[in-house]
């Protein structure tokens, strides 16, 4: 997965936007102002993704690409390497989804519905 291809998947999910409010290439995206993902343009491609505490643990036994997160809250947080690695697209997508679930689904009835 390209950097452009990630881009592409995040920004399409509903009311997500991103800024960079650590420095010039840390790109932050968000829901509803809360974090879902993080990722830049260096290499290697990686992405930073909520998860599940058990399914986190799941996720990192079962595939080399994916770690606790980078800088994150180990528990609550994945990095998952998008370059030369054993997690396919699909199962990037998956992830990506779950991240943004999980955020979603934290929100307040009011947030929710101002997103549509």
């Amino acid at each position: 997965m390209t950097f452009k291809e990630l881009d592409d998947y995040l920004v399409s999910k509903q009311g997500a936007t991103f800024d960079y409010p650590f420095d010039e290439e840390v790109r932050v995206y968000r829901i509803a102002e809360k974090m879902f993902a993080l990722t830049s343009e260096k290499h290697p491609l990686r992405v930073n993704l909520k998860c599940d505490p058990i399914y986190a643990l799941e996720l990192r036994s079962i595939y080399e690409g994916v770690s606790a997160g980078y800088h994150m809250n180990k528990k609550h947080w994945n990095t998952v390497m998008l370059e030369e690695t054993d997690v396919d697209d699909e199962s990037v997508r998956e992830l990506i989804d779950h991240s943004y679930d999980l955020v979603y689904k934290s929100l307040t009835k009011k947030k929710r519905e101002a997103l549509g």
